[in-house]
């Protein structure tokens, strides 16, 4: 936190020694107390609504210290920053401290801390939607949507049945305990969610991974949250197919809206990187559309599965070996 009224957000980065990435916003708020996501009732609806009443600062520079680097950049007019760099030294895998300051104002504001995660080098990387994928959202209506958003609080949000043990089981795919595999959570919610996210992953103890969320939203646009980023969400998984050359990639959405058609289309582009796509059926219209892409990766070594309940996906992994046995009887206990 900088200051009374001026705040610098970080949001976790990642990537290796080569290629690193951090993202933030440049905000201006009132003071007021950190929002608690585990309050009840109306409370965690004023803190979940103060999230979209905060304003970007745009176009003021800012400067990363990382290590004996310092790298500047300026902030778009939104207040959305982005720093990419590569490292002097080498970084053993986790997390690695950083920190971000506005040019020439860092001893009236102070610096923010910040980290970069480094992953270790894994044999996969998953790549997961949010909402209406871990999280029931009934995000393709709006209504159902924000009743979600504003009622339940971080601890009440529910996530579909056998959703923890499925990720944390692939957390362990061909790797071990101490090196288990990243993850990402691409989504179309907005970045002004991003501690409300984290608080519903804490709390549930799902693994551990970078958000990548969509363009910072203000009160005017409450009502379309959650209703942009679809397009993008190609681009930010293309970045991280670069970032990471030498792992496959897992893609897990749902059908509920446009994830079907951005997988495809990152399958076609990139056959040999992609291992498996995981789409659920939250909309069994669509279930035909869904089938027919899927169908036109026949002839790719990709693996692919339109699933309604976790223990399907579940099933259909362990029986391509991106589940072991092994770690299913450790967490089951059957």
């Amino acid at each position: 936190m900088m200051g009374t009224s001026v705040e610098i957000k970080i949001y976790n980065g990642y990537g290796h020694s080569k290629n690193l990435v951090v993202y933030g916003h440049v905000l201006k708020r009132k003071p007021k107390k950190a929002s608690d996501f585990s309050k009840d009732g109306w409370k965690h609806t004023l803190s979940l609504l103060k999230l979209f009443f905060v304003r970007p600062v745009g176009s003021v520079r800012l400067r990363l210290h990382f290590y004996d680097q310092v790298i500047e950049t300026i902030a778009e007019p939104d207040g959305f920053f982005k720093f990419k760099w590569a490292s002097d030294i080498h970084l053993d895998p986790g997390l690695h401290d950083l920190k971000i300051g506005l040019v020439g104002k860092e001893e009236l504001h102070g610096f923010t801390q910040g980290k970069v995660y480094v992953p270790h080098s894994t044999q996969y990387v998953f790549v997961s939607d949010i909402d209406d994928t871990v999280l029931i959202s009934h995000s393709a209506t709006v209504l159902r949507r924000l009743r979600e958003l504003l009622i339940k609080n971080a601890h009440r949000r529910k996530l579909f049945s056998d959703h923890v043990l499925w990720y944390n089981l692939l957390s362990r795919s061909g790797t071990e305990m101490r090196h288990l595999n990243p993850f990402f959570y691409v989504s179309s919610s907005e970045w002004n969610l991003y501690d409300y996210l984290q608080s519903i992953f804490a709390h549930n103890k799902l693994p551990h991974g970078s958000f990548l969320l969509s363009h910072f939203k203000r009160w005017f646009d409450f009502f379309k949250t959650g209703k942009t980023g679809h397009d993008d969400k190609y681009r930010r998984i293309s970045r991280l197919l670069r970032v990471f050359p030498k792992q496959k990639f897992v893609l897990i959405g749902d059908n509920s809206q446009r994830d079907p058609i951005i997988y495809a289309a990152l399958a076609k582009d990139h056959p040999d990187r992609i291992a498996a796509i995981y789409i659920r059926n939250i909309k069994p219209k669509k279930a035909a559309i869904t089938l027919q892409l899927f169908k036109n990766l026949q002839e790719t070594e990709i693996q692919t599965c339109l699933f309604n309940t976790n223990r399907e996906a579940i099933k259909h992994a362990v029986s391509i070996g991106l589940i072991c046995q092994t770690d299913m009887e450790e967490l089951t206990g059957f």
